[in-house]
């Protein structure tokens, strides 16, 4: 179990499903071609590449947005993936994954300058249709970049043709993919058509075994039960997964009544009685709530440094980013396939059933640290309202995420050299704000 769904220490796998998930995912990604932070990096002025540009639009768009984890990783696959089809045309050997036949556009027309337009056309379609709401940031970026939006030619002869083309054929596809975009299999984007109920209520534990939605405020003075994000999400279309059941357990461990339940609630407590600034800082850096671009929008943001970093060209942020963000897609599938499927407690569920009435030590709250609490009021260390995420335990997006990313920039790059520093400010936390952490500290 991790608190609130996020990590007290650095990334870690989930046994051998995030071990699984790291290898097969990122490697079929690989073989079938966040975040604003104050970082330092070694490269000068240098201008980033469009498809970075269009990367960190797009994280703009998912920081306005009100979309889950996985809706977040499908999202940024389909604009890179329009942006890996688009660019495609204009290469060599590349084939586009959308297309019956390949846009092959003749050598001389391979430019910069249509790879970049084309590249533009195919983000600025994708991410239109996505996330409507940024559809501001996605128009200047365009007037930026000198390109008319009102442009919708199809003629593939030009760059631009070639971009909305690209665009069209993605979006074509995955409108029907199971993610229920487009609110036709029920009503409302997204929403799940599977009829999943939950065992246990904001009231009572019924099985301690099963995912307990939690009372959280509903902007009006009120509170709410939660609503599980994407119960139907292991039925979504893969990209290089078979189904979202291919990686998914016999059965998931440490069920209740065996030692394996308490060793963790025991474990949770202790990291909870045992936190301090640094542990405080890690918890919120990755912590990637509502109103960030979630953890797949985070690890976008390191291969924006890994691009940066590294001096890439367009080429090869086009193959990256595609890579990436369709390895964080069928990890979002896989993982919600388990959530689904296991329906796992979260920590908070299980620490306040087994140890109600009990006396623990651990975190009380903001600027009041570890004191003599009863078992029932413990909390995680979390950001926000929310006091856990809206979905199953078991098993992690943020390990899964992380594993499968990290591995995908690992084999793009040939190294596990990454050199990133954030540095957290003094006073800057979001749970004890001016008290944590007491002065700067960096993470790296």
């Amino acid at each position: 179990m991790h608190s609130g769904g996020l990590p007290l220490r650095r990334i870690r796998d989930h046994g051998h499903v995030g071990r699984g998930l790291r290898n097969a995912l990122a490697l079929a990604a690989l073989l079938t071609i966040g975040c604003h932070e104050r970082v330092a990096g070694p490269w000068g002025d240098a201008p980033p590449t469009v498809v970075v540009q269009w990367n960190e639009a797009a994280l703009d768009g998912l920081r306005r947005s009100r979309l889950g984890p996985p809706m977040a990783a499908r999202a940024l696959a389909i604009v890179h993936t329009a942006i890996f089809d688009a660019w495609a045309a204009y290469d060599a050997r590349a084939v586009g994954s959308s297309q019956g036949a390949p846009l092959r556009r003749p050598p001389i027309e391979r430019t910069t300058a249509n790879k970049e337009r084309a590249i533009s056309y195919a983000a600025y379609r994708t991410l239109v249709d996505l996330l409507p709401a940024a559809k501001g940031t996605f128009d200047s970026l365009m007037l930026h970049l000198g390109l008319p939006t009102g442009d919708a030619s199809t003629d593939v002869s030009v760059a631009t043709g070639t971009g909305n083309v690209a665009a069209a054929a993605v979006l074509t596809l995955r409108h029907s993919d199971g993610a229920n975009q487009l609110g036709d299999l029920a009503p409302g984007a997204y929403s799940d058509y599977t009829g999943y109920q939950p065992i246990n209520s904001p009231f009572e534990v019924v099985d301690p075994n099963r995912w307990q939605p939690l009372l959280v405020p509903n902007g009006q003075g009120g509170t709410t039960a939660q609503r599980y994000v994407g119960p139907h999400w292991g039925l979504v279309t893969p990209f290089a997964l078979s189904s979202g059941a291919q990686f998914r357990p016999a059965t998931v461990p440490n069920l209740y009544q065996g030692a394996g339940y308490a060793q963790q609630v025991a474990e949770m407590i202790e990291y909870s009685a045992d936190l301090d600034d640094e542990k405080k800082s890690i918890v919120e850096y990755w912590a990637d709530g509502p109103g960030t671009a979630l953890p797949p929008g985070h690890w976008a943001f390191f291969a924006q440094w890994v691009s940066r970093r590294d001096s890439h060209n367009v080429d090869e942020d086009a193959r990256m980013f595609f890579a990436l963000t369709n390895a964080m897609l069928d990890v979002s599938i896989a993982v919600w396939d388990c959530k689904r499927v296991f329906d796992y407690v979260r920590p908070v569920t299980a620490v306040r059933f087994l140890k109600a009435g009990q006396q623990i030590r651990a975190w009380a709250g903001p600027y009041r640290g570890t004191e003599t609490i009863f078992g029932q009021q413990w909390r995680a260390y979390q950001t926000g309202e929310q006091p856990t995420p809206a979905f199953p335990e078991f098993t992690s997006g943020h390990s899964a995420f992380s594993a499968a990313a990290a591995e995908v920039l690992r084999s793009f790059t040939g190294s596990d050299v990454f050199e990133l520093s954030v540095t957290v400010k003094a006073g800057s936390s979001g749970v004890g704000p001016s008290a944590v952490p007491a002065s700067d500290l960096t993470l790296a």
